[in-house]
């Protein structure tokens, strides 16, 4: 053994082959410092050897390397701007080392070789891989760019085109895709890696491989004149403006890197990129994105440790009440396996229900993402049926009729009387209480709230709803379930509108307040989706999720929550409500709905909804960006917080989750307690504060004043 550390280890082979092998002690190959570190030593002891000919890279696990050790960002970005720019500039040098080997080298890639995976293959000579590899470079996914030679290795090999393709948008390739752009040199089975791994290195050791050429082109300047050069870059930066926006400074960095680096060679192009890594690091978006990462796997772990208790398999589903969310619904477990029985009282919701999921698979055949066969296995799966007996045999029942707590009870108790003792009992509420309608079952401890998002198959929160008396054996076997259905499950305890629901009405009070004291609808909107980044503005959302659901949720949190939800006297959504504007149910609601000519969904601000506020709303008035969005966010950051203090939601990361997955907060905010950090807890006090006088939605809790005074952090 040439060399051995914790992370990897270095044998020499007879014919002078250095196999430096990649075995950390976790369950993947990453980047952490002692990886690095090790590497750095590693490097050392094959240049500092005797009878080495050649070198080749290659994992012991089932896949190459994932990238850098994500946990470690957080306290190291936290440094000084000249101690990260010292950290990313040692460790690019590590990977510089490699590459100066003065003997050829070849990576054997295998499974996943991302972000610093992929620039530990790209450092080599030459690169095999086998027909289960990915590869690229997802670093902008975290708002951050390549920083260990990416954005220099990458352009002089496929060029700059291709390469800021590939960075910018953080997509992976298969094998095929990254030999045809020429990022790799051969495919082959994953039974011939190894073997043709070593044949092509000693290809390059006997000299029928220029593999001095190969590393010549990644040490000097791109090769583009000044009209190549030109016209690349400018179409990049067009590509990224519009893709991408201004929120997202990352991939807009990268396209100004590669063009800053174009004409030097390896050692200048890395310096730039490595003060852009850095600078990257230190923005708002990075530490937002990052925080999402590292609260997706904690999120997700939480809901693999809950399945993994899980005692009641989940085979077969029934849905209670079809329509376009039963349908969904029944669509989301017959996609991925599950034998649902879709039962309504009625065959015409029966019939749109099956609709809904032929909708949905018809629109996935159109774009290539499904075929003739899994279409026709999902619709296999659903079983219509308006005989209640045919869901006795389900494992998991998930009720989702009409939004009534009297109708919803009824049909809870029926269908415990009609499953299975061991049966678990769920109900689809956006709103209504769980202990509440647990009271109409003889066994609680197996019920508990389910709450989809629509559209069901776009939507991947599922909240559940711990009720007062659910057991935790219910709460597991449902979070395997929605795992087994693709979502992502963030457990809750019960209170009016749970999480999501509950943060979403004072967002949506704040709006009908600014209205109310004059401002335009439209102006609203365009700050909250321009500049906050919110998909839609609170008016267009309002018209998606419907002014009678809108109209009767606000009911519901009143009478849960009356000390700061009370019903707001004059509120533009009830008006609009009682007037049959319901929103993009019937066409009009803020907005007008229509197609156009090309068979586009398009909308306008109605006249018809002005004319309604008048006599309603104060003059019209010109309100700040900052005051609208301070008006509509601290209400949300309030109860929210609420939430959490409260035991509502276990984590600030878990409820960050919740509003990303289930509302489409802006990622580069990272979610509401993100976005409250990243103006600190002090700040965030001082601007409450300004706005307290507007009532009770905007008085903070003692709670956060004293986090604040005290320094502390809600991801501490």
């Amino acid at each position: 053994m040439m060399y051995e550390g914790k992370s990897l280890s270095v044998n020499m082979t007879d014919d002078g082959i250095a196999e430096l092998v990649f075995d950390a002690q976790g369950s993947v190959n990453k980047f952490d410092k002692q990886t690095v570190a090790e590497l750095a030593e590693a490097t050392a002891t094959i240049v500092g050897s005797d009878g080495v000919k050649g070198v080749l890279v290659r994992s012991a696990k089932s896949t190459f390397i994932v990238g850098a050790d994500i946990t470690e960002f957080t306290e190291l970005f936290a440094m000084p701007d000249g101690e990260v720019l010292a950290w990313v500039a040692k460790t690019s040098q590590v990977f510089n080392h490699f590459e100066d080997i003065p003997v050829p080298t070849i990576v054997a890639i295998n499974g996943f070789a991302l972000g610093g995976g992929c620039e530990m293959a790209l450092a080599a000579d030459l690169r095999v891989a086998d027909t289960t590899a990915r590869i690229g470079l997802p670093e902008v996914k975290l708002g951050l760019m390549p920083g260990f030679g990416g954005t220099v290795r990458l352009p002089r090999l496929i060029g700059s085109d291709n390469a800021l393709e590939w960075m910018t948008t953080g997509r992976d390739r298969d094998a095929q895709k990254a030999l045809n752009e020429g990022a790799i040199d051969a495919v082959v089975s994953p039974d011939k890696l190894h073997q043709s791994a070593r044949k092509m290195l000693l290809s390059a050791i006997n000299g029928e491989l220029d593999w001095q050429g190969r590393r010549e082109q990644k040490m000097a300047p791109l090769k583009l004149n000044t009209n190549e050069a030109m016209m690349s870059f400018s179409t990049a930066a067009a590509m990224v403006a519009a893709q991408a926006g201004k929120h997202y400074p990352a991939p807009h960095k990268m396209v100004e890197t590669v063009q800053k680096a174009a004409a030097s060679a390896r050692d200048g192009a890395l310096k730039l990129e490595n003060e852009g890594f850095v600078i990257l690091a230190k923005t708002d978006a990075c530490q937002a994105q990052v925080g999402i990462f590292l609260a997706d796997q904690l999120v997700k772990g939480k809901g693999k440790k809950l399945a993994k208790a899980a005692t009641k398999a989940v085979n077969q589903h029934a849905v209670l009440g079809a329509g376009i969310m039963g349908g969904g619904i029944a669509y989301q477990g017959a996609v991925k396996g599950v034998h649902t029985v879709m039962k309504d009282i009625a065959q015409p919701a029966l019939d749109l229900g099956l609709s809904e999921a032929s909708k949905i698979l018809s629109k996935g055949m159109a774009r290539g993402k499904v075929d003739a066969k899994k279409m026709a296995s999902t619709l296999n799966n659903i079983v219509p049926t308006l005989d209640m007996n045919a869901i006795k045999d389900a494992d998991l029942v998930i009720e989702a009729v009409v939004e009534n707590p009297k109708v919803k009870a009824s049909v809870l108790k029926e269908t415990e009387q009609t499953v299975a003792k061991d049966a678990i009992i769920c109900s689809n509420t956006s709103t209504i209480s769980i202990n509440s309608l647990a009271q109409s079952l003889e066994h609680p401890e197996r019920f508990c709230g389910m709450h989809f998002f629509n559209p069901v198959h776009k939507m991947p929160l599922v909240e559940i709803i711990r009720g007062e008396k659910t057991s935790e054996s219910t709460i597991a076997s449902v979070v395997a379930a929605t795992l087994k259905m693709g979502k992502a499950p963030i457990v809750v305890n019960d209170c009016p509108g749970f999480l999501v629901n509950r943060v979403l009405f004072p967002y949506f009070a704040g709006f009908s307040k600014l209205l109310l004291d004059g401002a335009d609808f439209t102006a609203v909107d365009k700050v909250m989706e321009k500049v906050f980044g919110w998909p839609m503005g609170p008016a267009y959302l309002l018209d998606v999720v419907g002014m009678d659901t809108a109209d009767h949720a606000a009911g519901v949190m009143s009478d849960g929550i009356p000390e700061r939800m009370q019903k707001i006297e004059n509120d533009p959504v009830t008006l609009l409500y009682s007037n049959q504007r319901l929103g993009q149910k019937n066409g009009k609601g803020f907005y007008n709905y229509w197609v156009d000519k090309r068979g586009k969904p398009s909308k306008t601000p109605a006249d018809e909804a002005y004319d309604l506020f008048k006599g309603h709303v104060a003059a019209s008035k010109d309100f700040s960006k900052e005051e609208v969005i301070a008006r509509v966010m601290i209400p949300m950051a309030n109860e929210a917080i609420r939430c959490l203090e409260e035991g509502i939601v276990a984590s600030a990361a878990e409820a960050d989750m919740a509003l990303l997955y289930g509302l489409g907060f802006p990622p580069f905010r990272g979610g509401i307690f993100r976005y409250i950090e990243s103006m600190g807890l002090e700040n965030f006090v001082k601007l409450a504060d300004q706005y307290a006088q507007l009532g009770p939605i905007y008085q903070i809790s003692d709670g956060v004043r004293e986090m604040a005074a005290s320094g502390k952090s809600y991801f501490a």
